[in-house]
């Protein structure tokens, strides 16, 4: 969400400046500097952390959003601090239940609905999260003017499950952030991660729905036959960290499989460049961002076979089942042992990152933004 975020501040900074007046309001400092990058200026929020709670309280209280937008302009600071910035309408770029609690018109976000489409993974359905979730989708779904989603994949699910018109939902797909391209190595990159000359890559935390028992199981298979094999992980040491580095120990892959920890946006383009291929057994979609990053580096995608992967990466990509090792070593074998293989996914995903790149996503948002705004000019008759 921070890097989808960071496509859409670009894109933002490149609306037509005599038809819209673009205002930022943001409560983390990270976001300044990347505002003064692209020229734009912000709002820092004085009440993002009272108003945040009062707006997920009511989400988790399952309040009606008519009662949520009467209590948000009463009660809520943070909503009457938007209030008072004039605007004719607010984008929220992550799946915010504020979205649908303000009182002028908003375009959400709906990143995913695996709850609904994968809710046998306890973190989006355990503990009270498969009902929250569910209110806060549906009440963005259905109070927004708009719904940005990232692919047609996503609308179809917005549309199937919540019954809305498809037309206020918007496919605006990821693309590969910028700071990939701009970012400079830093000196001691290959001292500070000691990465092996060739290795497999996956950047995910340890949620269960990523996967990595079954990756690694189909790393063991692969082993067998390519005993160089090496995977490299990376992400916090949190979730289900423990429980996958027992796996690594049972599975006697500590000498091909090495953690990383947790890899700053400005490393990524490093590992991508050194990387045989980028590996992503995820559950969970509709689309991905890791699988974008590789393309655009000219690294090698083989990713899961799920929702809107092949919209998102096409020929450029191999896809295997999650849920099948067998078919899942075949398809790392494929491209661990065949060069020209290699060479062809990393050709085909530069290709395809030129026309899928930041210029399509400002493209696409302006449209999207004109189309609002049209709607709101000339409201449709009930």
């Amino acid at each position: 969400m921070f890097q989808y975020a960071q496509s859409m501040l670009e894109a933002l900074a490149r609306l037509a400046p005599e038809r819209y007046v673009i205002k930022i309001a943001y409560s983390d400092q990270e976001w300044a500097s990347v505002l003064q990058r692209l020229g734009l200026t912000g709002h820092v929020l004085q009440y993002a952390d009272i108003g945040q709670r009062i707006s997920d309280g009511a989400m988790a209280l399952r309040l009606p959003a008519t009662l949520t937008r009467v209590i948000g302009r009463l009660f809520n600071p943070l909503v009457r601090e938007l209030l008072s910035l004039e605007c004719d309408a607010w984008i929220f770029p992550a799946q915010e239940s504020l979205s649908y609690q303000v009182t002028v018109p908003s375009i959400g976000t709906i990143h995913d609905l695996m709850h609904r489409y994968e809710p046998g993974f306890p973190e989006v359905s355990a503990k009270f999260r498969y009902g929250i979730r569910e209110h806060r989708f549906s009440n963005i779904a259905r109070r927004c003017n708009a719904v940005l989603v990232d692919s047609e994949t996503g609308r179809h699910h917005v549309v199937e499950s919540y019954g809305v018109a498809g037309e206020a939902i918007y496919p605006l797909p990821y693309v590969a952030p910028s700071y990939l391209q701009d970012s400079l190595e830093r000196p001691d990159f290959q001292e500070h991660y000691q990465l092996p000359d060739k290795f497999l890559f996956y950047p995910a935390q340890f949620w269960p729905h990523k996967n990595h028992k079954r990756l690694l199981e189909a790393v063991h298979k692969v082993s067998l036959a390519h005993p160089d094999i090496a995977l490299g992980l990376s992400g916090r040491q949190q979730h289900a960290f423990n429980d996958i580095q027992q796996h690594v120990e049972l599975l006697g892959l500590t000498a091909q499989v090495k953690f990383v920890g947790y890899v700053p946006d400005a490393d990524l383009r490093g590992f991508y460049q050194r990387a045989r291929a980028l590996v992503m057994p995820t559950f969970f979609g509709p689309t991905n961002i890791p699988p974008l990053e590789a393309l655009a580096m000219g690294c090698p995608a083989v990713v899961s076979d799920i929702y809107g992967m092949r919209e998102q990466s096409g020929d450029a990509a191999l896809y295997f089942d999650p849920c099948s090792v067998e078919d899942m070593a075949e398809k790392i074998a494929l491209v661990w042992k065949g060069d020209e293989l290699a060479q062809s996914l990393a050709h085909k995903g530069r290709v395809r990152t030129r026309h899928r790149g930041q210029p399509a996503f400002n493209q696409r948002l302006a449209h999207i933004v004109d189309n609002v705004f049209k709607s709101l000019e000339n409201p449709v008759a009930p």
